[in-house]
């Protein structure tokens, strides 16, 4: 084992970073194991293999640093350097018979060395639900909520903090993800299985991220080429037709070069109408995916190149209605067609160990075509984009800084009948980041400047905080502006599934909101067993804010931009309990304020519950043969919109949705390389009665397949199986 003391300061923490030696190269480990054996406390390193470790008063001490496939050593922490950051090599164990480990990795939680609060899901978090496609990644979490926007095109859309998706920057890998035309339907273009980790962000992210993140930050982690199996399949299927296949690998190709290829084919065939109203409870599909990536290790440089491409066809409505074929029946007809392709490179100071320059490409083309009912929706979309970023520190590592330079280019047509909105974006950028590292107070500083072509100069200055009150009680916070151009039509192209008339009022106007908050993260220890505790509370202001007004007639849905009218309140807070070994509990609690005026008068959002809880119970067998999860969500009441019951013209006087519970479980067996799942969804089978109005009269003045606040279908049953060869050791 090989250690570098970096620096020494006076307070009790110890932190570092495990990497792992086998033959002639290393890789940080996941899972290592860092022992106090005077205080019999421990850490184990995160994702990124570092770790964080508060020490006694009595010196000195030893630490053991154990992992599997490793040979376990230790190090003796005198007083002098018990507040060192330390690197740590552990070495092949290949030369002894056995050596059994035990490392828990944590699946899901706050990452701690994390300046801003960064919630990390694992892919053994998303191996607990079917976990599809990215829009049923979330179905365990609290932060993230993923409604059904529509009763008739089977759209999904997420909320953080009871915002719309919209104000949540959504990445892959810190590249602009689901932006623009893909906002609407691209939820279902990336399999779960595809997923490494999820890191979810409250609040207004990093100035480098971009000016978008308004309400939080989600970055999707795909499997790397340098660690992904070399085969993985993955085969899914469920009572109401739904069919998927995922396969990806990869490894090595000569001695610099990595390679991935990821392909995902799904389907629904099935045409169910299980309440009788005539029309699809989920529309039938087709989707095709494929991703292929690449990765170069070279001693100068470091790069990164992929290409994504997807198609998707779905057809909705009344049941027998096929594109092109019935006219005479309402249908829904959405067409998906999309192309991208990315790079990063990287270039390390070779005499500046502490210094870099990175920089992020990507160039894209979407098409979107969709038709509901009469009503005829078309929208292309071209977009470049460029991040440049200087990595550096000042002085000693304590002083950190990034700069950089950003360039994005949109030009956007969306055409919904004869109204037609064609825009161009044109917006270079330039930002600073300056981050202090104490050892119990850390701090992040940042302000980008961004010249918008049409809306001119736009300054976002943002602030993180996190403060180490004790060993064990972390405290965060946040502060900062954000901005988008709101894209009216395809932002709410679920309400075409309506018959009210749009009326876009001042919608070219730029949104603008300032975000403040915290958190407090407790952890403690139950009945021997790690424990958290965490709660957290946001506040966002909009400045200029599209509303959309289903308030103000029952016939007309109004679009128009209101200045300091809007804003919403978050509180969450989370408990996490091992109950027993190898059973994990997770109860957590939502309330959401988020108001506007609507009507003439400031009210709730529509479809946004103040109440939202969460019930997670997870359980292995000793032999981790066999996995049992239930999951319980709790929506409480929302408010409706008003609307024309039926051709009569009575209004309805129910403008509050009912509460109800949703419970999902899953029963996973593991055999060798291969995975068998059985689960549930919806168990309760509780659903929406009537989620469609006038039904009967689709072309007529009523009708409104919009309200929808709960389940159009009832209970899904569904099977998968998963079987992956895994990478070899000589790949590594």
């Amino acid at each position: 084992m090989s250690f570098i003391l970096v620096f020494i300061y006076g307070f009790g923490q110890l932190k570092g970073v495990v990497y792992g030696n086998m033959e002639k190269e290393r890789e940080v480990l996941i899972g290592a194991k860092i022992k106090s054996l005077k205080y019999k406390r421990g850490a184990v390193t995160n994702e990124e293999g570092t770790f964080e470790l508060v020490l006694g008063k009595d010196f000195p001490d030893t630490l053991i640093i154990s992992a599997f496939g490793y040979l376990n050593d230790t190090l003796v922490v005198t007083k002098k350097d018990r507040f060192a950051i330390i690197e740590i090599n552990l070495y092949s164990d290949q030369l002894l018979p056995e050596v059994i480990v035990e490392a828990r990795k944590n699946h899901h939680g706050i990452l701690k060395l994390k300046t801003l609060q960064v919630e990390h899901v694992g892919e053994g978090e998303l191996r607990k639900a079917a976990c599809c496609n990215l829009s049923e990644s979330f179905e365990t979490n609290a932060s993230v909520d993923v409604n059904v926007t529509d009763g008739v095109s089977g759209a999904k859309k997420i909320q953080m903090m009871g915002l719309d998706g919209v104000y949540t920057q959504i990445q892959m890998e810190n590249i602009p993800y689901l932006r623009g035309l893909e906002s609407a339907f691209g939820m279902s273009a990336i399999p779960g299985t595809w997923i490494e980790s999820i890191q979810i962000t409250k609040g207004t992210g990093n100035v480098v991220n971009g000016y978008e993140s308004m309400a939080g930050l989600i970055n999707l982690e795909v499997k790397k080429p340098e660690n992904i199996e070399r085969l993985y399949l993955n085969a899914y299927g469920n009572r109401f037709g739904r069919a998927e296949l995922n396969l990806h690998g990869g490894g090595r190709v000569g001695k610099k070069w990595y390679g991935a290829a990821f392909g995902h084919v799904a389907g629904m065939f099935g045409e169910v109408d299980e309440n009788k109203d005539g029309f699809r409870d989920i529309p039938q599909s087709r989707n095709l995916s494929f991703l292929n990536r690449w990765k170069y290790n070279g001693k100068r440089m470091e790069a990164q190149i992929g290409v994504n491409t997807y198609y998707e066809e779905k057809e909705g409505g009344q049941n027998g209605f096929r594109s092109g074929v019935n006219s005479n029946l309402y249908g829904v007809y959405v067409e998906n067609k999309h192309a991208d392709v990315f790079a990063k490179t990287g270039f390390p100071f070779q005499k500046k160990p502490y210094q870099s320059i990175g920089v992020i490409y990507q160039a894209k083309y979407h098409e979107t075509a969709a038709t509901f009912g009469n009503r005829v929706f078309s929208g292309q979309e071209s977009r470049a984009y460029v991040n440049a970023i200087y990595d550096g520190i000042i002085g000693n590592t304590n002083h950190k800084i990034k700069t950089g330079l950003s360039f994005v280019y949109s030009d956007l047509t969306q055409q919904l009948d004869s109204i037609r909105i064609p825009r161009e974006e044109i917006v270079p950028g330039a930002f600073a980041e300056y981050t202090y590292e104490g050892l119990r107070f850390t701090s992040i500083a940042g302000v980008r400047m961004d010249y918008h072509n049409l809306y001119g100069i736009q300054l976002s200055p943002r602030v993180h905080g996190k403060y180490l009150l004790n060993e064990h009680l972390t405290f965060r916070f946040s502060g900062g502006k954000g901005f988008r151009v709101a894209n009216a039509i395809i932002d709410n192209i679920s309400l075409l599934a309506s018959s009210r008339n749009w009326v876009l009022e001042n919608i070219q106007q730029p949104e603008i909101s300032w975000n403040v908050g915290g958190s407090l993260v407790q952890e403690f220890k139950l009945f021997g067993r790690e424990s958290s505790l965490s709660m957290d509370y946001y506040h966002t202001a909009f400045e200029n804010q599209l509303v959309v007004d289903r308030d103000q007639r029952v016939d007309e849905i109004h679009f128009k931009t209101l200045e300091n009218a809007s804003f919403s309140n978050s509180f969450q807070t989370e408990l996490g309990l091992e109950l027993l070994p190898r059973f994990d509990m997770r109860l957590a609690f939502k309330y959401l304020d988020v108001r506007s005026r609507f009507g003439g008068e400031l009210q709730q959002q529509l479809m946004i519950p103040k109440y939202r809880s969460l019930l997670n119970l997870g359980y292995k067998t000793r032999n981790r043969r066999w996995e049992f999860d239930l999951t319980a969500s709790y929506f409480g009441k929302k408010r409706l919109p008003v609307y024309v019951m039926d051709a009569t013209g009575t209004l309805s006087e129910k403008n509050e949705s009912e509460a109800f519970v949703l419970l999902n479980a899953q029963i996973t067996h593991v055999f060798h390389d291969w995975e068998f799942y059985l689960g549930g969804e919806n168990l309760t089978n509780y659903r929406q009665k009537d989620p469609i109005i006038a039904s009967n009269n689709p072309f007529g003045p009523n009708f409104d397949a919009t309200r929808i606040w709960a389940p159009v279908q009832g209970t899904n049953v569904y099977f998968g199986i998963r079987y992956k060869i895994k990478k070899q050791k000589e790949e590594k």
